[in-house]
């Protein structure tokens, strides 16, 4: 091939290539916008997150359990009584409720912020499953010299307190299970948020869009939780932006992510429970098919009791005498309980004697 032919064909090659990265250029420009903007949100997120703990220190104590600092709060005095929030929650939901002070009359009453929620780490080399988070409650009640105790879970809550129940029985002396979720229904919401938990995708989208969309859409989700009743004005003390930390926002998604699978390994243990317990659930709950999960559980623990709160939705706990009032109840079975077997105890200690006042 000459020299000249070759000088006549190296324009209309360049021109090509030169076409070829015109094209290209405005992609590139788009995905270093994208990046950029990624970037800049995970900052002002960031941000947001750390002025959140800033104006929401913590208002308990901590405990150093199994290698986690556990944050929790403990008031009043007598029988010890645990509180488990939900999904998505933390301490400040029991506080906000009433129900804490109201317990507290009669209590001993322990409210942690459960792995992942509030100001309580969350290790990633753990899966937290119901059962881990029992574990977890059991030995932090050991150190805070918690040998029975009447344990409420509301929610996603509930489930840690069956689990604890199951796992622990001299602990857990009676239940309250309050909206809880116990049996595997399909649920197109929880596999939505529960993408935060994929690895690397849920990273990012948990640091950069996840918090920007919570909230757009947290006044819809608040709604909701408490439909058909509206959202109380003490609820406004609840911190918003706290559970909408990058953090706390994967510990949802993996909590979410959880909720079937977790319901699947439970659904065969709840005829276990032998301790009283007491199931409470809004009647018009829009989270949860009370039917298809209240009132099957009840069907399926015979020495239980069952309280529908008519009117009342997803956030039953926020009705805090009604609460109280469930707690009593199983408070009064676990005291009847007790005084039986020491009768009993009593009865068997007694020496026989016959008629004439000889021993037997």
């Amino acid at each position: 091939m000459s020299a000249a032919h070759l000088k006549t064909r190296s324009p209309t090659s360049h021109h090509g290539k030169g076409h070829t990265m015109a094209g290209a250029h405005p992609y590139l420009v788009a995905a270093a916008v994208a990046v950029g903007a990624l970037a800049i949100s995970a900052l002002i997120n960031r941000y947001l997150a750390k002025k959140a703990e800033t104006r929401n220190p913590p208002s308990g104590l901590f405990l150093e359990v199994n290698g986690l600092r556990l944050h929790y709060v403990e008031r009043g005095s007598g029988t010890p009584l645990v509180l488990l929030h939900g999904n998505g929650s933390m301490i400040q939901d029991f506080e906000s409720s009433g129900l804490i002070d109201l317990a507290a009359k009669n209590h001993r009453v322990i409210v942690f912020d459960r792995p992942g929620f509030g100001h309580s780490e969350r290790p990633r080399n753990v899966v937290w499953t119901p059962a881990a988070q029992a574990e977890l409650i059991n030995s932090a009640l050991r150190r805070l010299g918690v040998s029975q105790a009447i344990v409420l879970g509301h929610s996603w809550g509930a489930s840690v307190a069956v689990a604890l129940a199951l796992k622990y029985p001299k602990l857990v002396q009676g239940l309250v299970l309050a909206s809880g979720y116990y049996y595997p229904t399909w649920r197109a919401d929880v596999v939505a948020f529960s993408v935060p938990a994929v690895p690397i995708v849920g990273d990012v989208l948990g640091h950069t869009l996840a918090p920007i969309i919570g909230r757009v859409i947290w006044p819809l989700l608040v709604e909701e939780i408490f439909d058909p009743r509206s959202v109380p004005k003490k609820f406004d003390a609840f911190p918003k932006e706290m559970a909408l930390r990058p953090s706390q926002i994967r510990a949802s998604a993996a909590e979410s992510a959880l909720l079937i699978p977790d319901a699947v390994h439970l659904r065969n243990e709840y005829a276990k429970l032998t301790m009283p317990v007491v199931i409470v659930a809004g009647n018009e709950d829009r989270l949860v098919d009370i039917n298809a999960q209240s009132t099957r559980l009840h069907l399926d623990i015979p020495q239980s009791s069952f309280h529908r709160v008519r009117g009342a939705g997803h956030m039953v706990h926020q009705t805090a005498t009604r609460v109280v009032s469930a707690i009593n109840e199983v408070a009064n079975d676990v005291n009847s309980i007790k005084l039986q077997r020491g009768l009993s105890r009593e009865m068997q200690s007694n020496d026989p004697v016959n008629v004439d006042g000889i021993p037997g």
